[in-house]
């Protein structure tokens, strides 16, 4: 059960498909959605060297990106709000001027689940987002993360990235115990070479979700998830993948 969504609202290219996913869950299970929207001064105001003679340019640039930035996080707020009230659902709006992991990090504390583009958070085209982004938010605890993608799916098909880990062990259980979307067909995938303890591992999976109600099937796929993950949950048209940090 879910009572509290937080949702990085960052006027990109994934905002409408985060605020679908948000309204779907809240929807669903009665809960309230906080959008929080960050504005990066410090980044925003970093144009890079300033020749002799170019700091009125450099504060105009400057000006720009604040003034684009604000337009794009009024038309987030403008979308969520309205996405909310069509569809009846409380929510909350949080308006951030900082570092948008410092700000989301602090705002998870009191959340269930934390919803926001698969490779951006606040990011408006003026500077690049740090390829670690979601690693540092989940070492500093935020989690469980629903990354979403460009476009909507409706989730159907679960995969579970289970490699026997405590961390890979924690992700399952927590989606299971969550119920997010309580029709899903589940397949746990350990990815690895095969050994004496393979089967029985999946089969303790399989089990506990089944013990949850999920129905649900086993895999295993010789090789490294790295390599390996997303080209699987593309085959087998995967709507959703489950997975912790030690993957």
């Amino acid at each position: 059960m879910i009572k509290r969504i937080l949702l990085g609202l960052g006027g990109t290219p994934f905002t409408d498909v985060a605020i679908q996913r948000a309204v779907e869950l809240s929807k669903l299970h009665g809960a309230l959605i906080t959008g929080v929207t960050v504005v990066d001064t410090k980044s925003l105001k970093q144009v890079g060297p300033v020749p002799p003679g170019g700091s009125a340019y450099a504060a105009k640039l400057r000006e720009k990106r604040l003034a684009i930035s604000e337009e794009r996080i009024d038309a987030a707020i403008k979308q969520f709000k309205s996405r909310c009230k069509e569809a009846d659902i409380p929510f909350k709006v949080e308006r951030e001027i900082g570092d948008p992991f410092e700000t989301m990090i602090a705002h998870s504390r009191y959340s269930d689940v934390t919803i926001f583009g698969l490779r951006s958070l606040f990011d408006y085209g003026f500077t690049m987002e740090p390829r670690d982004a979601l690693i540092r938010l989940v070492s500093q605890g935020v989690r469980p993360i629903i990354a979403v993608s460009p476009e909507f799916r409706t989730i159907r098909k679960v995969l579970i990235a289970y490699s026997g880990s405590m961390e890979s062990a924690k992700a399952m259980r927590r989606f299971v115990q969550l119920n997010l979307w309580p029709e899903v067909q589940l397949r746990v995938v350990h990815f690895g070479q095969p050994n004496d303890s393979t089967d029985q591992l999946l089969a303790d999976a399989c089990g506990y979700c089944s013990d949850h109600g999920y129905p649900n099937e086993a895999d295993l796929v010789e090789g490294s998830p790295r390599m390996q993950l997303i080209e699987y949950a593309r085959q087998h048209d995967m709507d959703l993948i489950v997975m912790g940090n030690s993957i």
